[in-house]
């Protein structure tokens, strides 16, 4: 189980950035960065809105197929959309955190997809490769969380994993506020193994169906 972060993260810069998305939804922002990530990793918070007492945040691990060039085989690219506006309209913080392919990097995720067009599902292909299922740790994300004085929080997310790791880094999750759904022909399997191996809270009967059909 993750420990409380002994070290303290610091932050290192604020910057406004003005966000543009292609379907036409405008916001400013500020992005954070820090100085001592236990992981050394260069993750961002990306601050949105008016932070609450208890803000909206979302953990939200790098997809460059899926954030950059609209990638269809897994639905980051419009969580990462959909979080930015609900996360604006309540205030809260986005983290985003460079953990490509849930924590195995760019290529392996690329293997990993390779196999899976062979039959094999997102896990299967991992473990395929003699790669965890999920490499994932949010040691870095709790440190960021500190740095912004966020000891409670509303999580957006579908995934029990990340407010189970959070509490027990001593983050107080208060609730944890599903996403859209968001399926193409493509990710419908992805999304259905999502649900049975690591318990993420989406609708399975109507997966199963879109996946038989």
């Amino acid at each position: 189980m993750p420990d409380t972060p002994a070290v303290l993260a610091t932050p290192r810069s604020r910057v406004r950035v003005p966000l543009r998305f292609h379907d036409g939804y405008e916001v400013d922002a500020e992005i954070v960065t820090f100085h001592g990530l236990a992981d050394g990793q260069e993750h961002v918070a990306v601050v949105l809105g008016e932070p609450g007492p208890v803000p909206l945040v979302r953990l939200h691990s790098e997809c460059l197929t899926g954030d950059v060039f609209g990638s269809a085989r897994c639905d980051c690219g419009p969580q990462l959309r959909e979080a930015v506006e609900r996360i604006a309209e309540r205030g809260g913080v986005l983290l985003y955190l460079r953990q490509e392919g849930r924590g195995i990097g760019l290529y392996n995720k690329l293997d990993a997809y390779a196999l899976q067009d062979e039959g094999l599902d997102t896990y299967e292909a991992n473990a395929a490769l003699g790669l965890p299922e999920d490499a994932r740790d949010y040691t870095a994300a709790a440190q960021m969380l500190r740095a912004l004085g966020i000891g409670e929080l509303d999580l957006l997310s579908n995934n029990p994993d990340k407010a189970a790791q959070l509490r027990d880094l001593g983050v107080g999750v208060r609730d944890r506020v599903p996403t859209g759904v968001f399926t193409t022909a493509h990710n419908v399997r992805y999304l259905r193994a999502k649900v049975l191996q690591t318990q993420h809270t989406l609708p399975l009967a109507a997966l199963t169906g879109l996946s038989a059909g």
